[in-house]
């Protein structure tokens, strides 16, 4: 069975960067978004390998490993938020001991999709994709953001239910942050490659397709074992996002999941609006969703909420969900059982 754990209302929150930390230079944004958890009546708890960055790294690999260990273990740190992602989380993943880490809530995207779905497989500890730390440092939050609070706040064997965002942002003006730090000018339009609506239901899995990919024929990437020991062989709802990847390279991505047995079992695809997805050759992202579909024969929703264009829903690793598209817009019910 799938173990979630509980954000309570005075949680101590422990800051550690398992892939990329904060050059001095910014270091303001770890400072705010502290000062905005602390005023909301959180504990913040940062490791030393917040304030390093060398090389893409925060620090060495055992290192890393070290401090993410050690918080996970602490009885005093309730939950772990990474400032921000990175490049090489991958490297840690061999100096974690996995049965030895505690019920606690990890949040974050990008780079942090390798830990979070390497601990959920290997587990069935439930982990959350959703905003960095570094972006609650506003004023306040939008309204798909401020979820993350909600959801990680709901008990087990209860339902959270979230909707799509009415805007997203287009590009990031670091220079120019709104008060809830995005600015959120296009109108989100969720699509599907059948251009038809759509309910699917199964158990999440996903995240930062350019890096989780990594996990394919690893120890820390048997979906296999994970649904039988774990979630009594339910269907998957796999959400990817896509940060660099062009077109050709996404679908090579698919292709090598398809032949690694990731889709087995799968109910639907959903996808992130992306950065990336540039053509090869006239060949575009949409043609990507279209063959997929058509493949497996089963319904793909893309341009959903998720990822590095915000802002983002927050989707459980392991949760079983219900989500539902039509005219654009959408919701995902996520239950913990």
């Amino acid at each position: 069975m799938m173990k979630y754990p509980l954000l309570k209302k005075d949680a101590t929150i422990g800051v550690t960067a398992p892939s990329s930390g904060v050059p001095n230079e910014l270091h303001k944004l770890v400072e705010g978004a502290s000062k905005r958890l602390k005023a909301q009546g959180y504990e913040v708890v940062c490791g030393d390998t917040v304030w390093t960055q060398e090389k893409v790294r925060s620090s060495p690999a055992q290192v890393r490993a070290e401090e993410l260990t050690k918080m996970m273990q602490d009885e005093q740190i309730d939950f772990i938020f990474p400032p921000w992602g990175g490049e090489l989380l991958i490297e840690i993943l061999e100096y974690l001991d996995f049965e030895t880490l505690k019920e606690k809530w990890i949040l974050g995207y990008s780079d942090l999709s390798v830990l979070l779905v390497a601990i959920t497989l290997k587990t069935g500890i439930a982990t959350a994709h959703g905003t960095n730390l570094v972006d609650v440092r506003g004023e306040y939050s939008d309204e798909t953001t401020a979820m993350w609070t909600s959801v990680l706040s709901t008990k087990k064997g209860e339902s959270v239910l979230q909707h799509s965002s009415k805007n997203y942002q287009k590009e990031w003006q670091f220079d120019n942050p709104t008060p809830y730090i995005f600015d959120l000018s296009e109108e989100t339009q969720w699509k599907t490659a059948s251009n038809l609506p759509h309910k699917i239901e199964g158990r999440l899995l996903g995240g930062c397709i350019d890096v989780i990919r990594h996990l394919i024929g690893t120890p820390y990437g048997d979906v296999a074992s994970f649904r039988h020991n774990f979630i009594s062989d339910e269907p998957l709802i796999w959400y990817f996002e896509n940060c660099a990847l062009n077109t050709t390279d996404l679908r090579r991505t698919l292709v090598q999941m398809k032949l690694a047995g990731w889709f087995h079992h799968c109910s639907g695809i959903l996808f992130g609006r992306s950065p990336a997805n540039h053509p090869v050759n006239g060949y575009t992202a949409e043609d990507v969703y279209q063959e997929l579909s058509e493949e497996l024969q089963i319904p793909v929703i893309y341009d959903i909420d998720c990822g590095h264009v915000p802002p983002q829903i927050t989707f459980v690793n392991g949760a079983y969900a219900e989500v539902e598209t039509q005219d654009g817009q959408g919701t995902v019910r996520q239950h913990f059982r």
